[in-house]
């Protein structure tokens, strides 16, 4: 397993941190994680929109890279997310 040191070390809010350690719990050994909004949210006791910042803060810090997936009728659903490592 990886270090996560970079992260602690990181001036990021605590909100993206949990994120991260919540998504690097879940990925698979392709470094990816697709739990929904609503998944992240009930799981951190956090509001889907405050999930949605700390997204944003690991996107802009270049931590997280997110990319949407769609169904076969087109209909979207649970995003990828790629980690890296900073």
């Amino acid at each position: 397993m990886r270090s996560l040191n970079f992260l602690y070390k990181r001036e990021l809010p605590h909100r993206a941190k949990l994120v991260y350690l919540y998504l690097y719990d879940r990925m698979d050994k392709e470094g990816k994680a697709w739990p929904g909004l609503n998944t992240i949210s009930r799981d951190l006791s956090m509001s889907r929109s405050t999930v949605k910042r700390a997204i944003q803060d690991l996107e802009k810090e270049q931590l997280l890279r997110k990319e949407p997936h769609y169904r076969e009728n087109g209909s979207a659903t649970s995003n990828r997310y790629f980690l890296m490592q900073g």
